[in-house]
């Protein structure tokens, strides 16, 4: 009885060690779809990352031609005006001295109305 019960022992250690053998590789095979899920996720992230840089890039090209123009417009509608304030200048400047000159050599005192007496 001791040999068959060896024998059993035997059969029972065998296939003890043939399921540890299934289970380690079933991890292993858990362990390799999880890293493969992993890179494949990561793939797709930077796909999807790379397709809206690109849709930024053509949006902000796009856009931004609009905003040029609208500061040159800015620019050339400041150089006008600017323009305007020098020909006024240079007509006009020579009067204003006058009348700056005028008003500060043609005096007349007033006393205040606070000073007066009533």
């Amino acid at each position: 009885m001791s040999a068959q019960n060896s024998a059993g022992i035997q059969t029972l250690l065998d296939a003890e060690r043939e399921a540890q053998k299934i289970v380690q590789q079933a991890r292993e095979y858990r362990t390799k779809r999880i890293r493969d899920a992993k890179a494949e996720a990561q793939k797709e992230i930077e796909e999807y990352k790379s397709q809206k840089e690109d849709e930024f890039k053509k949006f902000e090209t796009e856009h931004s031609s609009g905003y040029k123009k609208a500061e040159e417009d800015a620019n050339k509608e400041a150089e006008v005006k600017l323009q305007e304030i020098q020909d006024a200048g240079k007509n006009k400047g020579s009067k204003v001295v006058e009348d700056l000159i005028y008003a500060l050599s043609d005096v007349k005192p007033e006393p205040s109305e606070k000073i007066l007496v009533k």
